[in-house]
């Protein structure tokens, strides 16, 4: 039996995991013991036979997205990612709400987030333009991208390198269109995914772990674009919202709920129109959300 190897988990297989290792892919299956194992995950893992492997240790994380399973329990979804974009556009219009959750579930999970704006070859609206400012105001990062003209893509590249980065959105917001740009060869490379852990075909069910050519990992997955507040309690929602944290502690209340507590100091700021009324509102939206 091998001495066990330290490896990174590029995607899930069937009921196997594809394990890279020194260059070489290997599908292995964890111990049972072991937490479930997600995309970006580092493992120790050893030969069982000389075609497949045994993932023995789960290293540690550094960041860990999930979502929401059965009996309200979260699923990984990746780990270890430095950054997630959120891919927004102006057709479909965009789901405030979404994006809000979003942000708030990186908020919480100390990691890094941008939007994207895609499809800036079409006429923008006035309304997506002012939510946009709003979001700016507040320290995010808007990369305005069009996959038809190829505009902002260049800087779109030198936003991904050297970390691991996660695309999200909205379905129709042309989050594959912008993955096939970065990696125009993406099927190729999902193919040889295949062949070297002698799957047969790719049939990956939750994510795939991509080198970029221009330095750096992107993780594609469709599951990501679930990834809800599953784990988070009304607390942690309202620092979910970064341009809330300074007014929390000023709050009459330590329990305030933000909604109707006298001495609310995000109700108040909204009313007098230092803090975003669209923003506030969806906080509230999604308060009752997670209370339902």
């Amino acid at each position: 039996m091998s001495e066990p190897k330290e490896g990174l988990v590029i995607a899930h297989l069937g009921q196997g995991i594809a394990v890279e290792c020194e260059g070489n892919i290997t599908l292995c299956q964890p111990l049972r013991r072991l937490d479930t194992i997600a995309v970006g995950d580092k493992v120790l893992w050893s030969l069982s036979s000389p075609d497949q492997g045994r993932i023995e240790t789960l290293l540690p994380r550094r960041s860990l997205l999930a979502r929401p399973a059965k009996n309200n329990k979260t699923r990984p979804v990746a780990a270890n990612i430095d950054k997630v974009f959120v891919v927004i556009a102006t057709q479909p219009f965009c789901d405030f709400l979404l994006i809000d959750q979003y942000l708030a579930v990186c908020e919480n999970s100390q990691i890094d987030v941008a939007l994207i704006l895609n499809k800036t070859d079409l006429e923008q609206s006035e309304e997506l333009e002012k939510e946009l400012q709003v979001y700016q105001d507040v320290g995010y990062q808007i990369h305005r991208v069009s996959t038809v003209t190829s505009k902002g893509l260049v800087e779109l590249k030198a936003a991904l390198q050297d970390q691991v980065s996660v695309l999200t959105g909205q379905s129709g917001v042309g989050k594959s269109s912008i993955t096939n740009a970065l990696i125009p060869d993406i099927n190729l490379k999902t193919n040889t995914i295949s062949a070297n852990t002698k799957h047969g075909r790719h049939t990956t069910t939750a994510a795939t772990l991509y080198h970029l050519d221009f330095g750096g990992d992107l993780i594609d997955s469709p599951g990501v674009a679930i990834f809800g507040l599953a784990d988070l309690n009304g607390q942690q929602l309202a620092q979910g919202y970064r341009e809330f944290i300074p007014l929390i502690d000023k709050c009459k209340f330590n329990d305030c709920s933000h909604l109707h507590d006298k001495g609310c100091q995000l109700r108040l700021s909204a009313e007098n129109g230092t803090l975003s009324t669209s923003r506030y509102q969806r906080f509230l939206k999604l308060s009752q959300k997670m209370n339902l």
